[in-house]
Order: structure tokens, then sequence, then C-alpha cells
């Protein structure tokens, strides 16, 4: 990948970034307020009162020299009444003594930490993400712009350093990229609404705004060189910096109330939690009333969000993987800032007096991220520990759940038997669980249990239905009974065994359950044994059989034979008429010029019998998944859609994966429906996440139809999402009037009977 951008745009940031980074080092942030009295200066006021004290710097001192040069020499003097930076002072104190003091970066931890260490940091990390982004995505405008954003929000944040040291360059930076930063921000959501097929509520002419940084670069310029006027200018940017950063908030806002995208919540997180802290709590007091709440090392913090959440919100065909991790670090954060701000309460009650606001917010930070991790750290160690933490008490009702499910696939008794048993012995934890089967007959055993476990035949008559007794160390329950066999589940373990009531109950409603699918599935397996002695007798397949699958597989072949025909197959013969045209034809001069065209006319073509294949079998949903598959469907559904879509997709967690191509088929049959009838200027579709299941919801303002109309109409594909719904023994509700729309629900809870037919044949 090639651009000639990109490596100019990294090595100005280097240049600039390693020179902003060396005047953050090259002295200590100290910021101590002088004041003129009788040709003297003395100090008014410490910023850092503890540092100060432990160098013995007290107010009234008469500060001599500034790293070994006179103070009336001292540059910083021309912007500020103050010593913002120095490696050492001079001072005399009030009885005439003079002192010299050496300063190092760690005398200070506070400035050394929010001014050096992490500036720097952000600065490496944002280096190494646009480095990562221009070799992993692809090199468009979308892709150019977040780089330079990044870069320019990166040159601000190191920047506030040496412009707080009173650098030239550094307050020229400074501010210049204040606003450059904001104003690409601007132009990569102007691409981005574009980019995901939504209405760019404000003004198209974005490149008229990157005015305001070469305003910016000009008063930082002036204010250089009229160093009385650097205040003013400061309050200029930072107003513009606060006009265009709400425009671009409300921008957000409006467009996400109005269409509710996803896309535009993550987007609006992302640039919402960065600035409104230095946006509320230090421009706009900074603004009005020449203070803060939040000092601008501490709220540039938030800085930190912007390289990770614009990655997430580039990646937008993965935005699906995104949200799970989202969902639970919201979850762990609420957690962690509850008991953070208890914390600190406590703290603050306790030992404020002994320590600063900045040490308490470092405390506080410190102990909120340390709560994320452990969250995570914990959710590992329960999963692997959960045999030692929990009980399986009061979760049999799950447990029942999956081992019903997982039997009841079976078609044949040994098998549903030798599964069931497996069950039990998984669930509580035994290590014999068999079935054991008693012939009315013989008055025999059919099947043997393990060496060390006897049960004489007196036992065998006397169970009942329904009745679990203890015989020694082991366990006999009633499993079923027919004319013929009386079959009972014995359990055994190593060491005498006792079952608590909820267990019992468990395995209560189990033996319940696999009684009736013994009883089913005798009866499948009478139903193919006729079957094959019918095949046998008439040496062929079964006529009404063979009928069925025939008509079934006709129809869908012509239907596909036809849709080839009248779209990509006349395409072809299109475009070979026109090969057999230029192949006879005696002028030649534009030739170059048709053949180019031909050559559009066949990618063309085969993006649509790329389509085709598709469709017969989504590339996605098998490698990453219905959430993938859904966006890509979306996606390409949205590109040749007049109306708006308007969609919401929950992760699923379906144990049964035919539901996810029928999930597919189902959106992929409406989405298709609104293209061809609706007629609509909205479509919305949903899927949701119920506690046993899905439901779709489909709601479009087109022009509707009767409802007498649906039953007979085949060419909107109502019957054909009527019979995946009901394979799978869900719910379907149609409502449509003329001229007022259409609204379909789908419900399906998993677990269901369905129809066991090859989900993929749709």
């Amino acid at each position: 990948m090639h651009s000639k951008w990109f490596w100019p745009a990294i090595i100005f940031y280097l240049v600039i970034g390693l020179y902003l980074n060396y005047v953050n080092y090259s002295a200590p942030y100290i910021e101590i307020e002088v004041e003129q009295e009788d040709d003297r200066w003395l100090v008014t006021q410490l910023y850092y009162q503890d540092w100060a004290a432990r160098q013995n710097i007290a107010i009234g001192d008469v500060i001599i020299a500034v790293d070994g040069d006179p103070f009336d020499d001292l540059n910083q003097l021309k912007y500020k009444s103050r010593i913002v930076s120095a490696n050492e002072l001079t001072i005399m104190k009030p009885d005439g003594a003079l002192i010299t003091i050496h300063i190092k970066q760690l005398d200070i931890p506070q400035q050394f930490i929010y001014i050096l260490m992490i500036p720097a940091c952000y600065f490496v990390l944002t280096l190494f993400v646009a480095i990562y982004l221009y070799f992993k995505q692809q090199n468009t405008t979308l892709t150019k712009l977040l780089i330079l954003f990044m870069l320019t929000v990166s040159l601000a944040y190191v920047s506030s350093g040496a412009s707080g040291k009173l650098d030239e360059i550094g307050i020229i930076i400074n501010r210049s990229s204040m606003l450059l930063c904001l104003v690409i921000l601007l132009h990569f959501l102007r691409n981005y609404y574009s980019f995901v097929k939504i209405n760019w509520v404000f003004t198209s002419h974005i490149k008229i705004f990157y005015i305001l940084p070469l305003i910016a670069f000009i008063l930082g310029c002036m204010g250089a060189i009229y160093p009385a006027s650097n205040n003013i200018l400061s309050y200029v940017v930072l107003a513009l910096f606060f006009i265009l950063l709400v425009m671009i908030l409300s921008i957000l806002l409006l467009s996400y109330f109005k269409y509710h995208s996803p896309q535009l919540k993550i987007l609006l997180n992302s640039i919402l939690i960065p600035f409104l802290p230095f946006l509320f709590l230090y421009a706009l007091p900074k603004i009005l009333f020449n203070t803060y709440i939040l000092s601008t090392e501490i709220s540039a913090l938030f800085l930190w969000m912007i390289p990770f959440s614009f990655i997430f919100t580039q990646l937008a065909e993965r935005l699906f993987d995104i949200e799970y991790h989202i969902t639970r670090l919201r979850y762990y954060t609420i957690f962690s800032m509850i008991f953070t701000l208890w914390f600190a309460s406590g703290l603050y009650l306790i030992a404020g007096k002994y320590l600063e606001i900045s040490a308490m917010s470092g405390i506080a930070l410190f102990t909120f991220l340390s709560l994320v991790v452990l969250f995570y750290i914990k959710e590992k160690v329960d999963y692997r520990k959960r045999k030692i933490l929990f009980s399986t008490k009061g979760d049999y009702i799950h447990q029942l759940y999956t081992a019903v499910d997982k039997i009841g696939k079976t078609i044949k008794i040994d098998e549903l038997l030798e599964k069931f048993a497996d069950e039990v012995s998984v669930h509580l934890e035994l290590d014999e669980a068999s079935v054991l089967t008693y012939s009315y007959d013989t008055h025999e055993f059919i099947t043997k249990v393990g060496k060390n476990i006897t049960i004489l035949p007196e036992v065998m008559e006397e169970i009942r239905l329904g009745e679990i007794r203890k015989i020694d160390k082991v366990y006999v329950a009633f499993l079923h009974q027919d004319t013929h066999y009386k079959r009972v589940l014995v359990l055994g373990h190593n060491t005498p065994i006792y079952l608590k009531d909820d267990k019992l109950i468990w395995l209560e409603l189990l033996l319940l359950y696999v009684n009736n699918f013994i009883e089913n599935t005798k009866m499948v397996e009478e139903l193919l044994g006729e079957l094959k002695h019918m095949k046998q007798a008439d040496n062929n397949q079964l006529p009404w059989l063979n009928k069925l699958l025939w008509l079934r597989f006709e129809e869908e072949k012509y239907q596909l034979a036809q849709e080839l025909h009248d779209t990509n197959l006349q395409e072809q013969l299109h475009i070979a008429r026109e090969v057999d045209v230029l192949i006879n034809a005696k002028d030649t001069e534009d030739i170059q010029g048709k053949l180019a065209k031909i050559h559009q006319q066949m990618v063309a073509s085969l993006h649509e019998l790329r389509a085709y294949c598709e469709n017969l079998k989504p590339p996605l949903l098998d490698t990453l998944g219905l959430n993938a598959a859904l966006e890509k469907l979306i996606k390409n559904v949205s590109e040749r859609a007049d109306f708006v879509l308007i969609y919401t997709t929950d992760r699923l967690y379906l144990e049964d994966e035919r539901m996810n191509l029928m999930i597919y088929r189902l959106f992929q049959e409406l989405l298709n429906n609104a293209l061809k009838h609706s007629h609509a200027t909205t479509v919305e579709i949903h899927l949701k996440e119920k506690t046993d299941g899905f439901e779709i919801i489909y709601e479009d303002n087109g022009v509707g139809c009767n409802m007498e109309d649906i039953v007979v109409v085949e060419s909107m594909g109502i019957r054909g999402m009527q019979e995946r719904v009901k394979a799978f023994n869900g719910q379907f509700c149609i409502d449509s009037h003329i001229n007022q729309g259409m609204s379909i629900q789908i419900m399906v809870k998993e677990g269901s009977e369905a129809l066991d037919y090859d989900a993929h044949s749709g």
C-alpha cells in the first residue's frame, strides 16, 4: 500500500512531537506566582505547596535568579507574572540568607506524571495506532482522516505542557492543533455518515472550516510576537474550540435521536467521554469565570479513549464483536465507579488534610482501573473454579433443559438410553449410571450393571411408576414399562451416595421426559420399519415421498433458473452481442473505449452472480457468525434501497445452529420484499434476544395490502417465511392495510420441537 501523505505526516508528527516532549522534559513545571515590589520579585503564590515546603520556599521570599540568569532577564515574565518552569532557583529569605535550589523532575511527582510521562506515552501509543491503521485498513479517505485526527489530538495533548511552559513553538502548535483536530473530526464525520448510509444534517462544505486552525496558527504567532496579548488570544482559541465541539456534539445527538443507529451510539460515546470533561469542567468555566473545576492535565486523561474507541468505529464491519465487550465493560465500570466514589469519600474524610487533591485523584483513578481489571480476572477465575464456588442448587431447571435438549435429538432407543445415562452421570457427578432392562417373559435381566451392584428381580417387580428407591449403596429409579420390558435407572458411586432434594426433583422430571421420549422413539422406529418394509416390498423408493421431494427440488431450481435467466443471463447475452459487433467492426478508432465499457459490464455481471451465490450460501454465516452476516446483508440492501433502513441486531446465543440460517433467511426475505413491493420511505427491522429464544419485528410505511390477499400471494414470499417459522414451532403474525404499511412479528422459542428437516435447504 502506497500513499504520498502518510509518511510525511508521520515524519512531521515525530519531529514536532519529539521537540515538544523535549521541552516538557527540559525543566520541571513549578508554577510560582511572583509580584514586583521595590525592584524585587516576591513570591505571592505556590502551586505545589508540599514541594515548596520541603525546599524551604515560602510566600514573601525574593527570587534572585532562575537557572543562573538574573530574574529581570527571564523570558517567562513577558507572558505572565510567574515562574513556570526551572531547573535551578536562587532565593533570598527575609533574613537575607541566600539559598540555591536544584530541581529535578521527580521532585514533583504530579508534574512528572501528568505533564511528561502520560503525554509521552500517549504520543507513542498514537504513533503505533496510526501505523496499525495504515497497514491493516484500506487506504480510504475515511482511514486517512481518522489517522490525521488522532495525530493532531496527540500533538494538542503533548503541546499543552510546552504551551504551559510558555514555549513559543508549543503555543503555536497547541492552538493550531486544538482547532485542527475538531475540523478533521467534522470532516471524518461527514464521510462516515456517507459510509454508513445516514443522512448528513449539516453543511457539506466542510473544507471552509479549515480556516479556523489557520486563524489559530496566526493567533499563536501573534502571541509569540506580542506576549502581552497572549492571555486574550488563548481565550479566543478556547472559545472557538468550545463552539466547534458543541456543534459536533449537536450533530451527533440530533442524528442519533433521529436514526437510533448503533454506529452513531458508539461514535457519540467515543467523542462525549473524552471531550466533555475538558469542555465543561475546564474550557467553559475558564471562558466565563477565568477559573476551572478540573485542571487541564486531569481532564486531558480522558483523551486516552480516543485511539481505542475510534478504531472500533472505523472497523464498522466488526461492531457486532465489540458490543459484547462494551456491555461487560459498562457493567464493570458502574460497579467500579460506585466503589471508587465511596472509597474516595472515605479517604477525603479520614486523610483529606494530609493529602492533596491531585494525590487523591491519582489514588481514586488507580483504584477504579484496578477494580475493572480485577472484575475481568475474577470472571475468568470464577469460571475455572465454578464447581468449588457454586452449588447446583437452584440451577437444576437449566440442567434439565440442557439434558432434555441433548437426549431428545436421538432417534433410536438404545442411543437414547445411553445418552440419558451419560447425562445423569455428568450432572449428578456419579461414577456409574446405567439403564437396567428386565424381561417379563423370562423374568431375567437383559442388560447388566456394574460388578459391585446387585439388583434382585423382586425389586424390579415391586418398583412403581415415578418411584426412586435407595437400596444399600445405590439408587434405583423407575424409567419405563411396556408389555414385555421394565427399565430402571441404577445409580452407583465408589462411595455411599445421598441425593439431596433438588437433585431428586431434577431426576424425577428427567425420568418423566425420558419416559415420553421412549414412547415417541418407539413410534418412530416402528414407522421407519414400516417404510423399510414397504421399500423392500416395492424395491423402489416410496412413490409419494419421491414425488414430494422431486416437486420441491424442481420448484427451487425453476425459481433460481428464472431469476438467472431474467437478470444475469440477459446481461451475458448483451455483452456477447457487443463483443460480436466489435469483432466484425470495420471502424476501429474507438475500440479501446468500447472494450473498457464491455469490461465494466462484465465486472458488474460477475458481482451480480456473486451476489446470487452469497444469497444461496452466505459466506460470513459460518466464519464470523450471524451478526456479521446480517450486517453485510443490511449494508448491501441499504446501498440499493430508496428508503431509510433502521435496524438493531442483538447478539444471540443459540444452541441450535440451524436457527442462525433460518434468521438470516427471514431477514433476507423481509428486506427483499421491502425492496420489491413496499414502496416505503422508512423500513425498520429489529432482532431482539429473549430469555428463551428470539423475536424479529419488521415495520414499513409502504403501500401495504389487504390481509385477505396475503394468504394467496406467493410472490411476496410470505408462505415461505411462515413455513420456516412453523418448522421451528414459532409464531408468525402479520398486519397490513392498504396505504398503511405492513408489520410482521416473528417469535421463536429455542428448544421447541422443531421439524427435523435440514434447515440448510432453505
